[in-house]
């Protein structure tokens, strides 16, 4: 059985999306396991990607990895060459308004129009909401007069943003780092008025019933991408320092990032 691979989390522009296809094709000769890069685009549902029987490696978000009632197996993380904390796999959520806005700090937005992703992402909802908590404890009502969602990705909040459909959305920061990578003009655009805490970032998983040598072959691929001479153009235009080996309890956090916040009424981030 041939085996499919997929990067549509981190596929943010057309430059990005065919440099994974690099990357797993340096990863499939590497490993000795024949991959198929699959096509996986919104509105396509990511929970029948990760659902796959035949899936060998695509990004997940660990929110969702979490809550799944069967989960799939992991393989690898990704280490962003910028990552908060250097050398480890985590990310963060970036809150960023429109370059010529007048909002200068995250309060500045409350009273506006906040966009979000999707209920199951980290990034776009989760970490939003945990870092909006305080805020809306402390002001005992809803911050902005409408949430806005679900824009389901990244790209479509940037698109939300400068269209001017909302004030303040949420970006993950590796990203965000791989579209201004590919399209430098996005970084005068938008502007980042709010970072939260550093998280683990979605990582590559592979079905549920993938055989453990082809796991195992794919992380000892992996875990030669930091020092392969090859593989120097690819660390760049991935914005990409390592691949990981993948510490599921540390995201468990986002289950209780979760619980604490329906637990305090505040459901949605808004």
């Amino acid at each position: 059985m041939r085996l499919v691979a997929n990067a549509r989390m981190y596929s943010v522009n057309p430059a990005a999306a065919a440099t994974w296809k690099e990357l797993f094709a340096w990863l499939s000769s590497g490993s000795g396991i024949s991959l198929d890069v699959i096509d996986h685009a919104f509105p396509l549902p990511l929970s029948e990607l990760w659902s796959r029987r035949d899936l060998a490696s695509a990004f997940m978000c660990g929110f969702p990895f979490v809550l799944a009632a069967h989960r799939p197996r992991p393989v690898a993380a990704p280490v962003p060459a910028s990552a908060l904390i250097p050398g480890k796999a985590v990310y963060a959520t970036r809150i960023v308004v429109r370059a010529d806005s007048r909002f200068a700090s995250l309060e500045d937005t409350f009273g506006g129009r906040l966009g979000f992703t999707v209920e199951d992402s980290q990034s776009g909802y989760n970490a939003l909401r945990h870092h909006l908590l305080p805020y809306y404890r402390q002001c005992g009502k809803r911050l902005y007069r409408e949430s806005v969602g679900p824009l389901f990705t990244p790209r479509r909040v940037i698109e939300a943003l400068l269209s001017g459909g909302i004030d303040a959305g949420p970006l993950d920061r590796y990203a965000l780092d791989l579209m201004i990578r590919h399209q430098p003009d996005l970084a005068r655009q938008v502007r980042v008025v709010a970072t939260t805490e550093p998280t683990p970032i979605p990582f590559l998983v592979a079905g549920s019933d993938c055989p453990g040598e082809v796991i195992a072959a794919l992380q000892a691929t992996f875990a030669k991408f930091d020092h392969d001479s090859e593989c120097a153009d690819l660390r760049d235009r991935l914005c990409l320092a390592a691949f990981a080996p993948v510490a599921i309890e540390d995201y468990e956090i986002f289950a209780r990032w979760d619980a604490e916040a329906r637990d305090a009424g505040y459901d949605q981030p808004g």
